[in-house]
């Protein structure tokens, strides 16, 4: 396994972040970008990353330069074909992973392990365009990848015992802790995440109480790290939105409904930490909270 290339299908947040855990774990990583502006920046951010690691004492210099070494970038399809494991972590949108898909099916040796980052789109899906479907599973890694030691290991109707214990393996060989699903709707964390979070965010929008009072709540309550409003704001408002509109989609029940305030803040561009503003405001010279 040392010897391993892991191939990370886009640069963006979460594609970083694989692709930086996997070279800390001493594989070779090549990502894809689709231009070089969006390589470039997904290099970048990964550069800051170790960076910041580096200013917090969680790597030496030396460290993080061996790892950044270890991580290539191409905007090629055929410089992924020396690798025995891809991730595809891009936009999360089902006819464009399942193109992807059919790009990897014309460059990546049969017994190449494919895995998909998706958070809430059908693995089985997303594997029927690709040559292989039976090598397809379903790695969905948290956010920050680079910190969230959580994999959910997602086995598809077509995906081999072989090919699922793989995966399960490959995850742990980098680090993470992985749990092993099926392919339902939100697997099993945003199945248990998405309801609580739209309780919260309606008990809010009724006025039960107010913002901080009602994270505090919850983190010295029941001593949760993170409250659900400020988790929202970190994992980006527009995603837990999506989140919930696919589970709603596919199960039609109620608790996985977004609540009306989700979409009046997505709507209104408030994302989260992403764009300095959320339930929570970001500028960097308040700490104010955004409050509706």
């Amino acid at each position: 396994m040392g010897e391993q290339t892991v191939g990370v299908l886009g640069c963006g947040t979460m594609g970083s972040g694989i692709a930086q855990v996997a070279a800390a774990a001493g594989r070779s990583a090549i990502v894809f970008e689709v231009d070089q502006s969006a390589l470039e920046a997904g290099l970048g951010r990964i550069e800051r990353s170790l960076a910041e690691g580096v200013r917090r004492g969680k790597l030496d210099e030396q460290e993080g330069a061996a790892i950044r070494g270890r991580i290539r970038g191409t905007t090629s399809w055929a410089d992924l074909r020396p690798c025995q494991v891809v991730v595809e972590a891009i936009v999360e949108n089902l006819a464009a992973k399942q193109e992807a898909m059919r790009a990897l099916s014309d460059v990546l040796e049969p017994d190449a392990l494919v895995a998909t980052n998706t958070s809430c789109l059908s693995v089985t899906e997303i594997a029927s365009s690709y040559r292989h479907p039976e090598r397809v599973v379903g790695l969905h890694f948290f956010n920050p990848a680079q910190v969230m030691k959580l994999v959910e290991v997602v086995r598809a109707v077509e995906t081999t015992d072989e090919a699922f214990e793989q995966a399960y393996e490959f995850a742990r060989g980098i680090g993470k802790e992985p749990i092993r699903t099926k392919d339902s709707p939100g697997f099993l964390v945003n199945r248990l995440l998405i309801p609580y979070m739209n309780q919260v965010m309606q008990a809010y929008d009724d006025g039960l109480s107010s913002r901080d009072e009602l994270d505090a709540a919850v983190e010295l309550g029941l001593g949760y790290p993170m409250g659900p409003l400020k988790l929202g704001d970190l994992v980006g408002l527009d995603v837990a939105l999506h989140a919930a509109e696919a589970l709603y989609a596919d199960t039609r029940q109620e608790e996985f409904a977004p609540p009306p305030l989700l979409r009046r803040m997505v709507k209104a561009g408030r994302l989260g930490r992403k764009t300095g503003r959320g339930f929570y405001d970001y500028a960097p010279t308040s700490s104010t909270v955004a409050e509706q």
